[in-house]
């Protein structure tokens, strides 16, 4: 199955909470160990995004992969707090060293816990599972990848905040804040909305879409996974964001007018 086959993006609670009585799912808590300790999913092993940070090559994703008895097979469920974004740079991540059955919980915990579902605040033990390393460089998006890619039709997406954006960006780039994907209950909004809103922005199905945010690849991971929801096959993922490309002092576009909230893609 190729990587562009991803089954499904998002899972909601109820069928989260029918394959974690079955066993049939690893779940991952990407919040800090603190708030792990405090409660969590039942179930569910604390993958704090420091802990990925920290070293984010294949190589090291690959270990930490294993030692949660993440297999080939392995479905695998991600969740957090911060309505889906650090969630988002893990599950790309995973996809990204080969995992193909990754999906992001629908709510976050805070979403969860209102509900008044069940917690737990035991840490789960696991057995070391083999897992393959298979890159998929079609979902990564490189600094020296960007330019060369738009002149040949891609489109960048720039999902900071709009003063961010309109302060400087990456020339050429749209802006889609990332809270304009989310709904209040969910941390992506409905399909039909967010093709209305990607329509707003022009933005084709058939182009190539890259993606980026601030630093770390984490707002920018939650526009990837908006994206794929709505089924855009060529989305790419510039991970390493606008702290490189500045770092890199690569040329950067400045809006005329930076006094003005723009809302048209409301």
């Amino acid at each position: 199955m190729s990587q562009e086959k991803t089954t499904r993006i998002t899972i909601d609670v109820d069928t989260l909470r029918s394959e974690i009585r079955d066993k049939s799912v690893t779940v991952l808590d990407i919040r800090k160990e603190d708030d792990y300790q405090r409660g969590h999913i039942p179930g569910a092993i604390n993958f704090p995004l420091s802990s990925l940070l920290a070293d984010d090559s294949p190589e090291t994703i690959l270990k930490h992969t294993e030692s949660f008895g993440i297999g080939d097979e392995t479905s695998v469920v991600v969740y957090d707090d911060t309505f889906g974004a650090l969630a988002s740079r893990v599950a790309w991540t995973l996809q990204y060293i080969g995992h193909e059955d990754v999906s992001l919980l629908d709510v976050t915990y805070g979403s969860w816990k209102k509900m008044g579902l069940e917690t737990s605040n035991d840490s789960p033990g696991t057995s070391k599972k083999s897992h393959s390393l298979k890159l998929q460089p079609q979902i990564l998006a490189t600094a020296d990848y960007l330019m060369p890619a738009k002149e040949r039709g891609a489109t960048l997406v720039d999902n900071r905040e709009r003063l961010n954006f309109l302060e400087n960006h990456i020339p050429g780039a749209i802006n889609i804040p990332y809270r304009m994907l989310a709904s209040p209950q969910h941390i992506l909004r409905p399909k039909e909305e967010l093709k209305r809103l990607m329509q707003n922005r022009s933005l084709s199905a058939d182009s190539e879409i890259i993606t980026y945010c601030g630093s770390v690849g984490t707002l920018s991971g939650l526009g990837y996974y908006a994206l794929k929801s709505i089924g855009i096959p060529n989305v790419k993922l510039y991970v390493r964001s606008f702290k490189e490309w500045k770092s890199l002092e690569r040329p950067i576009e400045k809006q005329g007018d930076a006094n003005y909230w723009d809302l048209s893609a409301e």
